[in-house]
């Protein structure tokens, strides 16, 4: 009979356990829908440099609240809530007041293969998108992004938002109602 020494067995590193797991579980998710949410975040605070501010600032406010994430039913629709409120808060800090001009320039990525006339003709469209959606009410841009970046429900947004499911409903239609108007019926609008 061989005696192992417990030393001497090279076992597998233990998976993550409590709140070892939750940690690992918030930043995969946040990870995750970073891009998504700092998109979002651009419309609601108009550039680049604020949204990834406010994209920050929510990670550390959802990591100082990360004991709390297991008893979270819906982490993503979370993340989005903190996401926004610290949107609010760049946009009403003093030293971001100052106007600073949504550019797409500086979010457009072109590929290799396309020809310039589409590339252009992409460009146009997108920032006839953005001025469009940057002319809705603040509760109808909210909604929408969430809805279309977010991918949430209206049941998730309504709890975001902290509004009946309804009201949310009627948002998002009179969203979809400007933005049809604006750039004409699209098939993304639907």
């Amino acid at each position: 009979m061989n005696n192992l020494d417990a030393s001497s067995v090279d076992l597998p590193p233990a998976a993550p356990t409590g709140h070892a797991a939750a940690d690992v579980h918030l930043v995969a998710t946040f990870n995750g829908m970073r891009d998504e949410l700092v998109s979002t975040l651009m419309y609601l605070v108009g550039n680049r440099d604020d949204a990834q501010e406010a994209a920050q600032e929510a990670f550390l406010k959802c990591w100082r609240a990360r004991a709390t994430v297991g008893s979270i039913d819906n982490l993503r629709a979370w993340i989005f809530r903190v996401a926004l409120n610290a949107a609010r808060d760049v946009q009403r800090s003093a030293w971001n007041r100052r106007s600073r001009p949504f550019s797409g320039d500086q979010n457009m990525l072109t590929g290799r293969d396309e020809a310039p006339s589409a590339v252009l003709e992409d460009r146009e469209n997108l920032e006839l998108l953005r001025r469009a959606i940057l002319g809705l009410r603040d509760e109808e841009k909210e909604v929408f992004l969430l809805r279309q970046n977010g991918n949430l429900t209206y049941e998730e947004i309504a709890v975001i938002r902290r509004a009946p499911v309804g009201t949310v409903k009627t948002q998002m239609r009179s969203a979809l109602a400007k933005l049809r108007r604006t750039l004409g019926p699209t098939p993304e609008l639907s």
